[in-house]
Order: structure tokens, then sequence, then C-alpha cells
């Protein structure tokens, strides 16, 4: 079994896509690592480099800035430590110059209009999002290598393993499906993140778990702090108006301005809100559409498990932390949990949009929170994973139509549903007993993936049904 770590769920990364940006970003800088691998100085003798865009990375690209994060990853521009505000002023002079700056060396003919393909009619087999690369050397060769974006940054070389998992170490409990883990729990005596810190032990020693989810948490909440204070317009055509700055605003009152001081400063003047039920549910909606406006604007953010569902576990554990006792010690159960629930999403079905629709995306990350929220309210396993169950449930067969292409229409709102799910279902499940529950997490997630085979392909992040051809746009391709 594939082991895939809580680290590789919880990517840090620019907007707006994990499987349109960031998978072809990372692809990018795979391609640039073959060629320095291939001897000779490959790297050095590149003349000119072609990208072919396939299927849903052609479709809804220009929108979900594939063509920008292609770009970046050339140049070995790395998402986690770049400066998002040098995005599109980089872009905009290699697209002027007409020079690729390859690998951050001296820069060789580039022309985005015509070395950046768009195949807009024509997919790959092996999965809808697919790009190739081309190498054209000084000498006339060539070398292209294709990859597959397949879903929250996971990206798959032509030939390889289906998963995009990195096999690693064994691991002491291989959990493959959530009868595993049940499993595992039972028979360990543990609880789920004991289990998965187990696991992750075998790759890293426990300081360096820890300050990877520290680092994980201080991502998300500085995403939540900085769309929640960021006016503006997002950018794209659709001329979509920041929401949360707003919201944050309105339920602070006089607490406002010293809020805005630091992300600290806004979580102490949230907790001393002491929100009733009308102020909860807004705080929950403003801390999704906060990241998620973040993400739509190319802001740093974390894969959760994907960059469109960006907003719903970092809004569900802000509200963990502001509504119950116990603060930021719930961080790391949290996390370690809603890791383990998104990679046996991952493995029994997707978490892709191109795949299986948003219910692979919000459903998914609504699952997850809804999982990390139980077990860190006290919740049994057997409760976690009903938990778990009933979020997915009511997001089955959710299509993926954004208007225009963009992450914006209907993507930002229903991070905010999401979170909202996930805190009803672990309220049901909490009150619950998961004896009497009439299907299992496996059942649903079976059910998922076959609800995504069955979904029509135009449902899938294609921008060719539902909401997408129903609003009229004027989209920008930026």
């Amino acid at each position: 079994m594939d082991f895939i770590s809580t680290f590789d769920m919880f990517k840090i990364g620019l907007g707006p896509s994990s499987s349109h940006t960031m998978g072809p970003w990372a692809a990018a800088r795979r391609f640039l690592n073959v060629l320095r691998e291939a001897g000779g100085g490959g790297l050095d003798r590149v003349a000119r480099v072609r990208v072919d865009l396939f299927g849903s990375l052609a479709k809804t690209g220009k929108g979900h800035g594939t063509d920008l994060a292609v770009l970046l990853g050339l140049c070995d521009l790395d998402p986690v430590t770049c400066d998002p505000a040098i995005v599109h002023p980089a872009v905009a002079e290699i697209e002027s110059l007409r020079r690729l700056p390859l690998a951050g060396g001296p820069p060789i003919p580039f022309d985005p209009h015509e070395d950046l393909v768009f195949h807009r009619g024509e997919a790959l087999p092996f999965h809808p999002n697919a790009l190739t690369f081309t190498a054209t050397f000084d000498d006339g060769s060539t070398r292209a290598e294709t990859y597959y974006s397949v879903g929250g940054g996971f990206v798959v070389q032509e030939g390889e393993e289906a998963s995009g998992a990195d096999r690693g170490p064994t691991v002491p409990f291989p959990i493959e499906s959530a009868d595993d883990l049940l499993r595992a729990c039972r028979e360990s005596g543990l609880t789920i993140p004991e289990v998965v810190l187990r696991n992750e032990l075998c790759r890293r020693d426990d300081a360096a778990i820890r300050e990877g989810l520290d680092r994980i948490w201080r991502a998300m909440r500085e995403s939540a702090f900085r769309g929640a204070h960021a006016e503006g317009v997002l950018p794209g055509g659709l001329q979509v108006v920041r929401r949360a700055p707003r919201l944050s605003r309105s339920l602070l009152g006089a607490e406002a301005e010293e809020a805005s001081r630091d992300v600290d400063a806004w979580i102490a003047a949230i907790r001393r809100s002491a929100p009733g039920f009308d102020a909860t549910l807004k705080w929950v909606a403003c801390f999704a559409l906060a990241v998620n406006e973040e993400n739509a604007a190319f802001g740093r953010v974390v894969t959760a498990p994907t960059n469109g569902a960006a907003g719903v576990i970092p809004a569900v554990l802000l509200h963990r932390i502001v509504a119950h006792e116990g603060g930021e010690a719930a961080v790391a159960p949290f996390l370690l949990t809603a890791g383990e629930i998104g990679a046996v999403f991952k493995k029994r079905a997707t978490i892709s949009a191109a795949l299986g629709g948003c219910q692979a995306e919000i459903g998914v990350s609504s699952a997850m929170a809804a999982a990390g929220l139980t077990q860190t309210l006290g919740g049994t396993t057997e409760q976690v994973l009903m938990a778990a169950e009933i979020a997915m449930e009511h997001h089955l067969g959710l299509t993926c139509d954004p208007v225009g292409g963009l992450v914006q229409v209907p993507c930002i709102e229903r991070n905010t549903m999401g979170a909202i799910k996930a805190i009803t279902a672990a309220q049901l499940a909490l009150e619950g007993d998961p004896a009497r529950a009439k299907v299992s997490l496996d059942a649903v997630i079976r059910t998922m993936w076959q609800t995504a085979l069955d979904m029509n392909s135009k449902y899938k992040e294609t921008s060719e049904g539902g909401l997408a051809v129903q609003i009229p746009v004027n989209v920008i391709e930026c």
C-alpha cells in the first residue's frame, strides 16, 4: 500500500487551483530536474521549450492560472516561498520580452502564444489533467515528458504509479480503507491521530512533525487573516467583490481596528466576542470566504485537500479554536485525523474535480473537517468515521461548474457550505450511535467513486455545464 502522509495532503502553495496551478507548477519543476539529470549539460543546452496542455487543463487552464503556473515553474520559482506579488509581473515580463529565464538562468526564446498550446478538444486517456513538456536542444534533438496533475497538487509522470504517492518506508499501520483505520485503532488501542503519528514517525522525527503541522496551521490562519482584511475585486473579469473583510468588520464592531493589527489580535478579538448561534454561522462563513477569496487572488493557501476547497478545514479548525476549550492544542490531532481521512478518499476514489466533480473537492474537505472536529471534541474512532461519512453523504453528486473557468463562482461560497456541513456532521456523530449507522464511510466512498464515473464529463471542471453555461461572462484571460 502506498503511504500518503499528512504533509502530502496539506501542501502550502499559491492559488487558485491545486490541480490546475500547483500541479502544473510542480510538473514544470520536475521536468527541469529531468533535464538536469540527463547528463551532458542538458539544461544548459536547451534552446527552446514547448508546453502542450490537454483536457481540463486546456479547457479551464486560463481561468485557473495554468499558464502562469507553467511559466513560473519553468523559471524554477518555489510556490511555497516565492512572493505572490511577483506572479503577474514576472509573467508579464516573459510575455512582453518573449524570453524565458529557464531554471532562473540565461533567458531563452519563448513566445507564450506559440510555445504554450491549449488543446481544448483533445484529452489524454490516463487523466483529464495532462501536459507535455518538450525541450529542443542546441543540436536539434528533443526530450519530451508527459505529466498528469491528478488532484491536490499530486503529479504523476507518464509510466509512474497512478496514485502520485510516495511508497516510502514500510509503516506500522498500512491503511487503505476506513475499515483498515478502524481495525488499526481497535487492535492497538490508539486514537486515529496516534495511529497516524506512528506512521509519520517512519518518515521524520517527532520534532519535525510538530514543526511541520505548526507551519501548515500558520499558513492556514494567515491566509484567513489576509483574506479577512484585503479589500477589492478578484482578478479574472467576473468582478467578484471580496466579502470577507466587510463581514469581519461587521462582526467585530468597535474591535475591528485593533483586530486588524495581526492574526493573533484578530483571533483573540473573535474569542472575546463570544458569538451566539447566528454570529457563529457568520464567522464560519467569514473564515471560509476569506481563505478562498485569497486563493482566487493567487494568494498563498494550503491545499486541504485541494485549493478550490482550501477554506473548509481552516474555517472549521478556527471555529474549533475560538468556540471550544483547548485552544491550539487541538491543531495537531485535528490535522492528523483530517489528513488520514483525505488519504483514504484519495486511495479509494479521487480528490480531483476533473475526475469526480466538486464532490471530490468540497465533499472530501468537508468529510476531513468533520472527522478532525469530532476527534478533537472527544469523539470515539467510530464517531469520527461516522462524521466523515455524514459529511460526504450530503455532498454526493456535487458538480464542478466554475463560471468562466475561474475558481470563484460558485467555488468560494461552496467552501462556506462545506464548513457548515462538517460542523453539523460532527455534532450529529457526537450525539449518535455508530452501531446503528446504516452507511459506512467505505460505502459512501465507493458510492462517491461510482457517482464520479457516471457523472457527465461536462460537470467535471470543464465549464461546459451547470452554472458555467447559465451565467454570461466576459472573462479576462489572465
